[in-house]
């Protein structure tokens, strides 16, 4: 699964990585993006590839009710293709979702401790994406991670990771005419990760800065009471 991550880099620098034709908007660093909010997506535009905010939470073009319809921000890879919801986005609206990052939890000692995922460089998840109209004329962008069996670090985690891009198939990967889909997620991989703790304000997703990055002491032990001293055993 993915569920929170991360987006650092500066426009520029994520201009050169991708390569993308529109002027779009700068934009702050970025340590705790959370479902619903919206994220940065690379796809296929009419003049190349084009930057554009969707809103993390994949809706289909059929939904009438988008409050009945469940949260989608995770598609399995392995079914994509079959799902009616998902189909027709990853035959031909597939999308590179940057990241510099991304977070699960683990029980530590009692507590939901947040663990950030660090690749080597930049990554692209591997996402699709839908444009959803309302009755009354709206429309909205939205999109979704692919997901799959996690492996190496990550497996220690959760069972479920996000798929990524490497650079080489970015063209391939988002040409809207490759394929059918099913042969589009060969271009896919598992990249790998190092682990460490950080700050549990990153469950919040409000919180937001540098800040989350660094995990909170541990607590000292606390010292026993005059009564436990009392009552422990004395050795005699």
């Amino acid at each position: 699964m993915c569920g929170r991550y991360q987006l650092v880099l500066p426009l520029e620098a994520l201009q050169d990585l991708f390569d993308f034709e529109n002027a779009a908007e700068p934009f702050p660093p970025r340590y705790n993006i959370a479902p619903t909010q919206p994220i940065h997506v690379v796809h296929h535009g009419p003049r190349g590839r084009s930057l554009t905010l969707m809103r993390w939470g994949f809706l289909p073009a059929w939904v009438k009710d988008t409050k009945a319809f469940p949260l989608i921000i995770n598609a399995r890879s392995e079914t994509a293709v079959e799902k009616p919801a998902f189909r027709n986005a990853i035959r031909r609206r597939r999308a590179l979702i940057p990241a510099t990052g991304f977070y699960e939890w683990r029980m530590e000692n009692g507590r939901k401790q947040p663990f950030y995922f660090e690749p080597a460089a930049t990554i692209a998840f591997a996402g699709i994406y839908e444009t959803w109209s309302g009755p009354d004329g709206e429309e909205l962008d939205t999109a979704a991670i692919l997901t799959a069996q996690s492996t190496g670090v990550p497996a220690e985690y959760h069972d479920r990771m996000p798929l990524t891009v490497a650079p080489e198939n970015y063209a391939a990967w988002l040409d809207p005419m490759a394929d059918d889909g099913a042969a589009a997620l060969a271009l896919t991989g598992r990249e790998s990760f190092s682990a460490r703790p950080v700050s549990m304000k990153l469950s919040n997703a409000r919180n937001e800065g540098a800040g989350l990055m660094t995990p909170e002491p541990e607590a000292p032990p606390k010292k026993p009471t005059r009564r436990q001293e009392s009552d422990a055993p004395r050795l005699l």
